[in-house]
């Protein structure tokens, strides 16, 4: 005769104290976790790119002084999006949307290059009052907020493709065709991404994507079948073919991560960065980590990051609402997406491509719209009563 099993669980809710930034612990765990990570990625940042400063006739500081102002900036957008009623962005979504379509526009028209320099073959930036702003990432940002209020209103109709698929493709096939034009195929990628993942955690059925991405192969195989895209195709199929070559930047990753071992070869002690590993204090950063602080520090970086994920989804499973619990998948997904492809990317487990590890790479823009994102999260958060889901 097999016994009943003991019932241990609590006779009622477990009740952890207030934080201070809102009933519960969950914005108090965002807002802490992410100033962790943003004071370890400066930390990161300064050990990567003092050498290239100094190559490049500027003080050591430079790049981590940048970012560190990006960082201000983004801290104080921050706590006003973590003050600000998070349905406030159900109004502003279209609003938003636009904005990050018109500043699309302008870095690719012809007549707009002094506003939008090209850089490395590319014109993704604008400058605004001497200051670089990209678009695509204001753009990745606004997909997700526009998405989910969207959403809201579409989901009687997912069943249907035309009705309730369709006007969503439509928004992001603009979104990411301006994007691609740049050219910022791995942004495009992301936002595609993006807005997929809320939209089927909305409801979308599962068949309806795959058969819009029978429909995108073709397409997608244009864009990698040619040019320095399949070289980068070739090298992650092979690193070792052409490891002066197109594998060049993912083999010398490979390198850097190995030498590291288990605790690292030290703070500031690393090789790579001496002109080996081509942007190290951004695409790359992740190796650089990895050589530096070991398998530990890279240990010590997921669980960070894991951690933002987990509370992040947590707050969506208890938001107030479906649009609350939306934007919280999304701005989660935001953070989750990017750190997975880029780490993906120096393990050689994915095409080399140019996104951002976030709160650690250098770039002001990636910087603050990911702190915006983390104040919308922050303030789902903030709204749950006592708590306690209330779902509308």
């Amino acid at each position: 005769m097999s016994r009943r099993p003991i019932d241990i669980a609590p006779a009622g809710p477990v009740r952890l104290p207030d934080a201070g930034l809102g009933r519960g612990w969950e914005a108090a765990a965002v807002m802490g976790l992410t100033v962790l990570l943003l004071s370890f990625g400066l930390v990161f940042l300064y050990s990567a790119s003092s050498v290239l400063a100094v190559r490049q006739d500027y003080p050591d500081t430079y790049y981590v002084l940048n970012q560190a102002a990006g960082a201000g900036i983004g801290l104080a957008t921050l706590m006003v999006c973590a003050w600000l009623p998070y349905r406030i962005w159900e109004a502003l979504a279209w609003p938003l949307l636009a904005a990050s379509v018109i500043g699309l526009v302008l870095v690719i028209l012809p007549w707009t290059q002094g506003i939008a320099p090209e850089t490395n073959g590319a014109r993704r930036w604008l400058l605004v009052a001497g200051i670089s702003v990209q678009p695509s990432e204001i753009a990745k940002v606004a997909v997700v907020v526009w998405t989910a209020a969207f959403a809201v209103k579409k989901a009687p109709h997912f069943r249907s493709l035309r009705r309730g698929l369709g006007p969503f493709l439509a928004m992001w096939g603009l979104v990411i065709l301006l994007t691609a034009l740049e050219p910022d195929l791995s942004g495009a990628i992301v936002i595609a991404m993006m807005g997929a993942l809320v939209v089927f955690a909305a409801g979308a059925r599962f068949a309806h994507f795959a058969f819009l991405a029978l429909l995108a192969a073709p397409l997608l195989w244009r864009q990698f079948a040619v040019g320095f895209r399949a070289e980068r195709i070739e090298a992650f199929l092979n690193p070792a073919a052409d490891p002066a070559g197109a594998g060049f930047q993912v083999h010398q990753s490979l390198l850097a991560l190995g030498s590291g071992g288990l605790s690292g070869v030290g703070i500031g002690e690393g090789r790579q960065k001496f002109g080996f590993l081509p942007e190290a204090h951004n695409d790359f950063i992740f190796a650089m980590i990895g050589e530096e602080w070991g398998f530990l520090g890279v240990l010590l970086l997921v669980s960070m990051y894991a951690a933002i994920i987990l509370v992040g989804f947590r707050i969506a499973g208890r938001a107030p609402d479906r649009f609350g619990e939306l934007l919280a998948i999304g701005c989660s997904s935001l953070v989750a997406l990017q750190a997975i492809l880029h780490m993906a990317v120096g393990l050689a487990l994915a095409p080399a491509t140019g996104l951002a590890l976030p709160l650690v790479s250098y770039g002001r823009s990636n910087l603050i719209m990911t702190l915006v994102a983390m104040g919308m999260l922050i303030s789902v958060a903030r709204a749950t009563p006592g708590g306690k889901a209330a779902r509308a």
